[in-house]
């Protein structure tokens, strides 16, 4: 950040590398793949439409950007943005109507209910790493230059330099571990949220991921234990 001194931007883990596209591709992939396994009636349209058009746009920017650099074009971030919330909002959907289905009778297979919120559980956990990946300190561009902005999450590495790699700065598999806890504890664990956005999406995700488990599986655990 302007300002800071060497020292401090050592404090802060911050480097100047390209960090690589890949690991959150496959993460969104995933995630799509999950999606495509849902049935239909808890999708959006056909369940290939949205899965079909993702993984298109992830081909081209795997191909266009490999790698995420502060030099990225305006419309590259976009384009992630973009996958990001369709499938954000497609696991909404999925998760209103798998609720929707509980509270009107309209699903009575406990079996099938248990792994359609496992399946829901886990791509929450994947859009949310996606999204602190991508909005952490301007981007996975912006966070590795000594210029970012101010951070949004504070991790441990932070507190702590000596404990990690010279020039340490967190990668998306840091914030797939973020998404994970949060999902699992309904609370921040060892990384805190600094900021109100970051605070606010994981309030979001610790709601989705409490009506996941504590709504639609322990319905599903009821059906079970009434056969």
């Amino acid at each position: 950040m302007p300002g800071e001194t060497t020292d401090e931007r050592a404090a802060w883990g911050v480097a100047c590398h390209r960090e690589p596209r890949w690991p959150a591709s496959l993460a969104a992939l995933a995630a799509l793949l999950l999606y495509l396994t849902l049935p239909a009636k808890l999708t959006i349209g056909p369940a290939w439409l949205i899965p079909a058009g993702e993984a298109a746009l992830l081909l081209f920017l795997t191909l266009t950007s490999p790698d995420r650099e502060r030099e990225e074009e305006r419309v590259g971030r976009l384009l992630s943005i973009a996958v990001i919330v369709v499938i954000n909002a497609a696991n909404v959907v999925s998760l209103v109507r798998l609720i929707d289905a509980l509270v009107t009778g309209g699903a009575a297979d406990g079996r099938s209910l248990i792994i359609y919120s496992v399946q829901i559980w886990m791509t929450n956990v994947i859009v949310f790493a996606l999204w602190y990946w991508e909005l952490d300190r301007g981007g996975p561009g912006e966070r590795t230059h000594h210029q970012h902005r101010e951070p949004d999450f504070l991790f441990p590495q932070m507190v702590t330099p000596e404990a990690a790699p010279s020039g340490w700065s967190p990668t998306f598999l840091d914030y797939l571990y973020v998404a994970f806890t949060n999902a699992t504890a309904f609370s921040p664990t060892d990384t805190m949220p600094l900021t109100v956005m970051a605070k606010m999406l994981m309030a979001v995700q610790s709601l989705a991921s409490l009506l996941t488990v504590a709504v639609v599986a322990a319905r599903a655990v009821n059906i079970l234990g009434g056969k």
